[in-house]
Protein backbone atom coordinates (compact mmCIF):
# COMPACT_ATOMS: atom_id res chain seq x y z
CA UNK A 1 0.00 0.00 0.00
CA UNK A 2 1.10 3.79 -1.20
CA UNK A 3 0.66 6.64 1.18
CA UNK A 4 -0.91 9.57 -0.67
CA UNK A 5 0.29 13.08 -0.23
CA UNK A 6 -2.78 13.67 2.19
CA UNK A 7 -2.39 11.03 4.43
CA UNK A 8 1.76 11.98 4.80
CA UNK A 9 1.69 13.73 8.23
CA UNK A 10 3.75 16.70 8.15
CA UNK A 11 6.05 17.53 11.07
CA UNK A 12 7.02 21.14 11.45
CA UNK A 13 10.06 21.83 13.22
CA UNK A 14 10.07 24.37 16.21
CA UNK A 15 13.37 25.97 17.09
CA UNK A 16 14.26 26.15 20.46
CA UNK A 17 16.88 28.07 22.28
CA UNK A 18 18.63 27.27 25.40
CA UNK A 19 17.97 30.05 28.44
CA UNK A 20 21.29 31.18 30.34
CA UNK A 21 20.65 30.71 33.67
CA UNK A 22 21.37 33.86 35.42
CA UNK A 23 22.82 34.07 38.51
CA UNK A 24 20.63 34.87 41.47
CA UNK A 25 22.08 37.98 43.69
CA UNK A 26 23.82 37.00 46.74
CA UNK A 27 22.11 38.08 50.15
CA UNK A 28 23.84 40.39 51.68
CA UNK A 29 25.38 38.30 55.13
CA UNK A 30 24.88 39.89 58.02
CA UNK A 31 27.79 40.44 60.53
CA UNK A 32 28.69 37.53 61.96
CA UNK A 33 29.28 38.24 66.25
CA UNK A 34 32.82 38.30 66.32
CA UNK A 35 34.49 35.49 69.15
CA UNK A 36 37.49 38.00 70.08
CA UNK A 37 36.94 39.99 72.89
CA UNK A 38 36.92 43.56 73.06
CA UNK A 39 40.43 42.90 75.64
CA UNK A 40 41.76 40.96 72.44
CA UNK A 41 40.77 43.80 70.13
CA UNK A 42 42.11 46.33 71.22
CA UNK A 43 45.66 44.26 71.51
CA UNK A 44 45.44 43.81 68.06
CA UNK A 45 44.78 47.01 67.46
CA UNK A 46 47.30 48.52 69.33
CA UNK A 47 50.20 45.50 68.60
CA UNK A 48 49.06 46.82 64.67
CA UNK A 49 49.65 50.49 65.76
CA UNK A 50 53.04 49.22 67.21
CA UNK A 51 54.54 47.58 63.77
CA UNK A 52 53.14 50.66 62.08
CA UNK A 53 55.34 52.80 64.19
CA UNK A 54 57.86 50.61 63.72
CA UNK A 55 58.15 50.86 59.47
CA UNK A 56 58.87 54.05 60.30
CA UNK A 57 61.42 54.18 62.68
CA UNK A 58 59.88 55.06 66.09
CA UNK A 59 59.70 58.38 64.96
CA UNK A 60 56.73 60.31 66.99
CA UNK A 61 54.97 61.47 63.75
CA UNK A 62 51.67 60.65 64.53
CA UNK A 63 50.64 58.46 66.82
CA UNK A 64 47.16 58.82 66.95
CA UNK A 65 47.11 58.54 63.23
CA UNK A 66 48.53 54.89 63.60
CA UNK A 67 45.85 53.81 66.24
CA UNK A 68 43.21 54.95 63.99
CA UNK A 69 44.57 53.20 60.65
CA UNK A 70 45.06 50.35 63.01
CA UNK A 71 41.70 50.27 64.82
CA UNK A 72 39.98 50.40 60.90
CA UNK A 73 42.43 47.44 59.52
CA UNK A 74 41.89 45.35 62.72
CA UNK A 75 37.84 45.91 62.70
CA UNK A 76 37.61 45.34 58.88
CA UNK A 77 39.41 41.90 59.51
CA UNK A 78 37.13 40.69 62.27
CA UNK A 79 34.07 42.40 60.19
CA UNK A 80 32.67 44.81 62.65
Amino acid sequence: MTASKDSVKKTTKIKTTKLKRVAKPKKPTKSKKSIVTPEERLKMIAEAAYYRAERVGFDGSDAHRDWLESEEEIDEMLNL
